[in-house]
């Protein structure tokens, strides 16, 4: 058995955050230190599987000397540095980007946003109807997933994702300029007639519900969904030799989703297609 080689011990960084001495390991981002700090710092976009895009802007922080404020997400943490994570200026910027995003899209279904509303005194009704970016029915053109683009926020997410940071599909792309940018897989086509091989990936990196499982919409337009009453279970894939870890969701003693721990140094939360969506064998009762 060959060793793994001990790596040199990564360097601190000491700054200032929000007027309290910081120190984090070299190259982590603002966002770490603030999470490691106990500051809730708000996030859409941000993933921890994927490189951060910088999209929604949420994140925020100002930064002294800086001339604009710096997505926390994605800047680096420097030496001497003084952070500032809950001032004026930062809370009126994410207001106002909350108060865009709820006024253009319907994010009844994204984790956490109506609180974020109420924290920041969010008020999106101001921009009245006509803000609506989209006004569609969600795509229902095969049995595993559902694309529902009344909720996507562009934050390219699924496009990594099925692109060069994890499958290498290239199914995913964004179309269209200004206004008129959306998600779509090549010519807009129904996803039967795209490249998607339906690993499912996108789905589990999307933080609005623009992509979900037929089931959870199913459910969800039946409403009969209850993340409440679910109970979730980790076990091995057993399709293949990879040993792929799933988490099997539960309710009423049915399977109605599947993902895989985001930590697991197998599928760092991806799966393929049997892994994600394979599981109808397991209860089937007949």
């Amino acid at each position: 058995m060959t060793a793994i080689p001990l790596q040199p011990p990564r360097r601190l960084v000491e700054f200032t955050l929000d007027g309290a001495a910081t120190r984090v390991p070299e190259g982590a981002t603002l966002l770490d230190a603030c999470r490691a700090a106990g500051k809730d710092v708000p996030t859409l976009c941000e993933g921890d599987t994927l490189t951060p895009k910088n999209a929604c802007r949420v994140c925020v922080v100002e930064v002294e000397g800086a001339r604009t404020l710096v997505p926390a997400c994605s800047r680096a943490a420097e030496p001497g540095m003084s952070v500032r994570t809950d001032t004026e200026r930062t809370r009126h910027s994410r207001r106002v980007v909350l108060e865009l995003l709820a006024s253009s899209v319907d994010m009844s279904t994204t984790p956490k946003v109506a609180a974020r509303l109420k924290e920041y005194e969010a008020k999106p009704e101001r921009f009245g109807p006509d803000a609506a970016r989209l006004n569609e029915e969600p795509r229902v053109d095969n049995d595993l997933y559902v694309r529902d683009y009344d909720k996507c926020i562009l934050c390219y997410k699924c496009v990594d994702a099925c692109g060069e940071q994890w499958q290498n599909t290239f199914a995913i792309s964004v179309a269209g300029r200004g206004f008129d940018a959306r998600i779509a897989v090549e010519h807009d086509a129904p996803l039967t007639d795209s490249a998607c091989v339906y690993c499912g990936n996108c789905i589990e990196v999307c933080p609005t519900g623009a992509l979900s499982f037929k089931s959870e919409f199913d459910m969800r337009a039946a409403g009969t969904w209850d993340e409440s009453a679910q109970t979730g279970t980790t076990t091995v894939c057993a399709y293949c030799g990879v040993g792929c870890n799933l988490t099997l969701h539960v309710q009423d003693n049915e399977i109605v989703k599947v993902t895989s721990p985001h930590d697991n140094p197998v599928t760092h939360g991806n799966l393929c297609i049997k892994g994600r969506f394979g599981y109808q064998h397991v209860q089937n009762r007949d």
